[in-house]
């Protein structure tokens, strides 16, 4: 089974969105069962009194309007934000940052260090550098969603060369 886990600023827009955008990708291909995909937060903002709010309202329908959510697996209405711990850099196969920030985040968080083979960029995938930038301030959830496709188009095709041949 593979692990992955994305990771944003809150986990209510960019980090869900590629959870679920991976979710859908490999139902579709037939390969769910081989995968286990969740998302996190670096920071507490969306966390209140140990109950995380649910996936932001615009990520939510740039997701429906895509088609996703439709499916049991696919079914973010759930979703609540949750911290990234320190003991999930050794469950996870892959933990995937949104955005530099995020990076240096997720490297503090879990003693570990972005290039290590395990924590990624999510466009890296699709060989860029380019943040994926956070929607909550830019507005911009359909560009968000079409990244969050590249990168995980990419990271499938990347697996594929790493666990599938």
């Amino acid at each position: 089974m593979i692990k992955v886990l994305y990771v944003c600023h809150g986990n209510i827009c960019r980090s869900p969105m590629a959870e679920f955008i991976l979710k859908d990708m490999v139902e579709k291909l037939g390969i769910a069962d081989q995968f286990h995909i969740e998302s996190r937060a670096t920071s507490t903002e969306e966390i209140w009194n140990g109950v995380g709010n649910p996936v932001y309202p615009p990520a939510r329908e740039e997701l429906k309007r895509r088609g996703i959510g439709e499916t049991a697996y696919t079914d973010f209405s759930k979703k609540r934000a949750q911290q990234l711990r320190r003991s999930e850099y050794e469950e996870y196969d892959l933990i995937i940052g949104m955005d530099s920030m995020n990076i240096r985040n997720i490297e503090r968080m879990t003693g570990h260090v972005h290039g290590d083979g395990k924590i990624w960029k999510l466009l890296e995938f699709c060989g860029s550098n380019k943040d994926v930038s956070d929607p909550w301030y830019t507005g911009r959830f359909a560009e968000v969603y079409d990244e969050c496709v590249m990168g995980c188009e990419g990271l499938l095709d990347y697996l594929r060369k790493q666990h599938f041949q």
